[in-house]
Order: structure tokens, then sequence, then C-alpha cells
């Protein structure tokens, strides 16, 4: 939210609480677990805004006309705004549209003690663009579930920045605790010396919060916009055999120079160039994402993640930066798909953050695994792009710097079938590592 020109103008925090989701009689949000943990932040510190605010809490509403009148108050203030919901989504049957269950209501009453879901939208409408945040934590029941994987999202209103997740029916809750999204946002407010960005926030919650497996996670990335900038710079390329170690270690990759970005390699999908250590990606126009720590240094003002994650493990914050990376990778994966060439880019970018931290025996499974998706291509000229090639020498590359012979042992045989899947590699490669792999399993044995 923006701080400037707001100084005579009054925000509003608004934190509702609708009905628990229970399965099996075991809570899976607790809403009203939510919201306590929430009243105790600072409210300049959940608005992001430090002016005259007030705040509503709504806990146990049963009827939807008074959370309307409250929803209306809040949408008619001139200042910042956020709405926080947590609840169960569920679905009016004689109409089919979402709504979120209120206490009370069952699946034959939604219609009269539940808030439709448009009624949201509808009321933020008309407010401002840039003065309303929208945050959710909350589950699907199984009538709501179909409809929201229909609509891939879950909008509130185009004025509005919309965070949040949506967890699917039948998952295992945590009991009537605070849920792990909300913990973990609050947590990141708490603990970051400068006040993250609302999007920043949502990253780092949503990718230390364990959440069960499709959950539906908001924005989306097609709601943040395709990045158009590439992490920008190519996987290191084997050479000759050094004298250290077993001698099968490779030379590291020259850094690229900043100020000059390559240009991304194009083959058969027009995909950006794979990711390497040291090169800088050209920012695009987009909210900001500023850093937590105000020693991280200025980060520009763009809707492409990818320049702060690789400011985060150059720095040496190589578990923030992994953390980030997996969660925008979760936004794609939902929804490009697994094997598109957008989640690719993302797994490579994940396999050079594995290598820039040393973390050899990963990077070399993610890598492995870039070259076996793209090389599954059904372009006849799979096996021979600059994409595949790349994966595969990045792949070799940190199974070389692999120090543990049983991490190594067990990553070699499928490396090996990577390799001898690509007619245009240098011969020597596949041999340095046919050779390793034999010389680690004569070692194995010895011993």
């Amino acid at each position: 939210m923006q701080n400037i020109g707001l100084e005579q103008q009054r925000g509003h925090v608004l934190l509702i609480a609708g009905d628990a989701a229970v399965r099996r009689r075991t809570v899976q949000v607790a809403p009203s677990a939510n919201l306590a943990a929430l009243g105790v932040v600072p409210v300049p510190a959940l608005l992001n805004c430090e002016i005259p605010c007030d705040t509503t809490y709504l806990d146990g509403a049963r009827d939807p006309n008074l959370v309307l009148m409250r929803l209306r108050t809040a949408a008619a203030t001139p200042g910042p705004l956020l709405v926080y919901l947590s609840g169960r989504l569920t679905v009016d049957r004689r109409n089919g549209k979402l709504h979120l269950a209120l206490a009370g209501t069952t699946a034959g009453s939604v219609r009269y003690t539940a808030l439709p879901w448009e009624w949201l939208g509808t009321e933020l409408r008309g407010r401002p663009a840039g003065l309303t945040t929208v945050l959710l934590d909350l589950a699907a029941d199984k009538a709501a579930w179909p409809l929201l994987q229909e609509y891939g999202s879950l909008p509130a209103s185009p004025s509005a920045e919309v965070y949040g997740v949506v967890c699917p029916p039948g998952f295992e809750g945590s009991g009537n605790v605070v849920s792990r999204y909300t913990r973990h946002w609050i947590d990141q407010l708490r603990s970051s010396p400068a006040r993250p960005a609302n999007l920043q926030l949502h990253a780092l919650a949503a990718g230390a919060a364990s959440l069960p497996p499709g959950t539906l996670v908001l924005p989306t990335a097609r709601e943040l916009g395709a990045p158009a900038a590439p992490w920008q710079a190519a996987p290191p390329v084997p050479g000759r055999a050094g004298p250290q170690d077993d001698g099968y270690r490779l030379p590291p990759p020259a850094p690229a120079d900043p100020a000059r970005p390559r240009e991304p390699v194009r083959g058969a999908h027009p995909v950006p160039a794979v990711p390497a250590a040291a090169a800088v990606a050209e920012p695009v126009a987009g909210p900001a994402i500023p850093s937590a720590r105000p020693d991280a240094g200025a980060v520009p003002a763009a809707r492409d993640p990818r320049p702060h994650i690789h400011g985060l493990a150059s720095s040496g914050r190589h578990a923030e930066a992994a953390d980030l990376a997996e969660a925008w990778e979760q936004y794609v994966l939902q929804t490009h798909g697994y094997a598109s060439p957008e989640a690719v880019d993302w797994l490579e970018i994940r396999a050079d953050l594995a290598r820039m931290a040393g973390d050899f025996r990963l990077a070399t499974q993610l890598w492995t695994r870039v070259g076996q998706i793209r090389l599954a291509d059904r372009s006849p000229d799979a096996a021979d792009t600059p994409e595949v090639r790349a994966a595969a020498a990045g792949a070799l590359y940190c199974w070389t710097q692999l120090k543990e012979p049983t991490a190594a042992i067990e990553a070699g045989p499928v490396l090996i079938g990577l390799l001898r899947e690509l007619p245009s590699l240098e011969p020597g490669h596949l041999q340095l590592a046919e050779h390793r792999l034999e010389l680690l399993h004569g070692t194995s044995s010895r011993h």
C-alpha cells in the first residue's frame, strides 16, 4: 500500500472469522484462533501504514447481513484497507455460488446463513486501486472445491490485491490452533527488521507453511503476470578433470558480466535461458518486492521476483531464496502445469540456487530432472537443443562436486542415462561420468 498522501486519512482493518473447517471431528482451519493471533499484531504492521486506523473484529457472526454492513463500512474508508477472512468455503446448492460459511451454517442453510462471495467483490469494486488488500486463509469443502478448480482462482475485486491460500477438502488439520499460513505471515512481520511488502510476506509464508498438496495459492501466476525477464545465464559447462579429490571435479562456472545480460536461448518452446550464478535479470514494471532486511540492498520495483531471489542467494541467504523460489514455482505449477516451459524455468532456478548453496545432491537431481523433462519434448530435435545440453552439463558438473560416495552412486545411473540420450554432447562427458561411477562402485565395494 502507498504511504504518500495518506496522513490525513483513516485506514481500516476488518478481520472476519467464518465457520471452522472440520473433517472427522478434527479442526482443519480454526478462524477464531487466527483472529486472536492477528489481534495482538500492531495495526500499523498489519496495514503497513502509520495513520489513524479503525479495527473491526467479526468472530462468531451468524447473520450475513451484519457482515455485509461491516464490510460496507470498511470499504467506505478513504485510506488503506485490509480485509482478512478465515474459515470454510461452501456452495449454495440451489444457485451453485460460492459462500463463506458463518457460524451455524449447514449444507441446507447456506443461502440464509453464509456470506455470498460475490458480495465481497461488489463492496470493494469502487475503491481506488492500490489501497485495498484482501488476505485469505480458507479451506474448501467437498461442494466448493470442484468449483474452485473450475475457476482456477478466487477473485475478490479488480481493485484489490488478493493474497492467501485455500486448502482442499480432506487434509489433516492442526486442530484449534493458528493455521500455518497465518502463523508464518505473522512470524515474518515480527522477525523482519523492515516491514516486507505484502507480496513478499505472502511468498515467504506460503513457502514455509508446508501447505497440503493441491492447495490453491493466490495470486496465481496468471494473475501476477507472466514474468518477462529470465534468470539469465547458463549452467556450468563441464571441462577437463582437475587434480583435486577423485580426479573428476569440473571447473566452476565463470561469472557473467552483470552489465551485459545474456539473451534468452530459444528452442522448441519460447523459454528463457537456463540459470547460472552471477547474471542479473532486467526488471519489468509492477509492484515492488522490497527486501525483508535493510542490509540486503535496494530491490528494483519489479513484478519479476527473480532479481530479488538471486540477490538473496548472492548475499548468502540461501534458505530464504529457496523458500521464495519454491513458493513462486507453486504458482506456475498450478497455472501452467507440471511440464510447462514456465514450470521448467523455475525448476532450473531452484537447481542453480541449490548449486549456489553448495547442495550439490539436490542440484544434481533438479538439473537431471530438467533435462529429462526437456528431453521428453515431442519435437524431433529435442535431444539436440541447447536447453537440454545445458541442463545435462549442469547436472554433470554438480554430480562431480558430490563428495559423499553414496549420494554420487545413487544419482549417477540416472544422470548417465540422460547423457546417453544426447547424441551431440561431447563424448568425453559421458566417458567421464561412466568412469567416475565405476570408480565409486569399486571404492564402495572395497569398504
